[in-house]
């Protein structure tokens, strides 16, 4: 008796279905993708041992410590009031009242006026013990703090918001009108946690 040969299975397509398959997922996967936050840096700095003396008036102090806590000034701060804090102080208010920054005047040939601008900087500092969750918390209220004051001059000067500007000028304008002043320090390990 003679032995039977399987038949051969012809391989051949599978290589086919299975390329078909990889390209199937690839194109209809969706990538979760960590943007991370958007801020413009400045440029780097030329001389090292340059000193730029900034008037103590002109300079919101934010400090985070280890235990996620706020210091607004020297004072206790609350997250829930922080966007506010930071508009109502990056705010022209006149250049008289010590408890705001100090302002100048600038031209604005594309609105032909000059415009009370102000001097202030939002100083971020974070201790190494400080949560990412609080971090970005405390970037979000800055962040929300600028795009309000950004929308109101928007809202002034062209009757829309920001976001629903749709010439280049015109935002690159709004840009200059409400320039985003954040100072971020190097963070330290005050309260003792890495």
């Amino acid at each position: 008796m003679s032995k039977r040969k399987a038949p051969e299975i012809n391989a051949g397509s599978m290589a086919d279905i299975a390329f078909l398959l990889l390209i199937f997922f690839l194109v209809t996967t969706t990538m979760n993708v960590n943007t991370g936050i958007t801020r413009i840096l400045p440029p780097p700095v030329k001389k090292q041992d340059t000193k730029v003396d900034v008037n103590k008036r002109n300079v919101m102090q934010i400090l985070v410590n280890s235990h996620d806590f706020l210091l607004v000034n020297g004072k206790p701060g609350d997250l829930s009031t922080l966007a506010n804090a930071v508009e109502d102080f990056m705010t022209v208010h006149g250049g008289d009242n010590p408890n705001y920054p100090e302002t100048k005047e600038e031209y604005f040939p594309e609105l032909g006026q000059k415009i009370l601008m102000t001097k202030g900087i939002v100083s971020l500092k974070n201790d190494r013990g400080t949560s990412y969750d609080m971090y970005i918390k405390v970037q979000d209220q800055l962040a929300k703090a600028f795009a309000d004051m950004k929308n109101q001059a928007s809202l002034k000067y062209f009757g829309v918001k920001y976001k629903d500007l749709i010439d280049k000028k015109k935002v690159d304008l709004i840009d200059k009108l409400v320039p985003v002043r954040i100072s971020e320090a190097e963070p330290e390990n005050v309260g003792g946690n890495n």
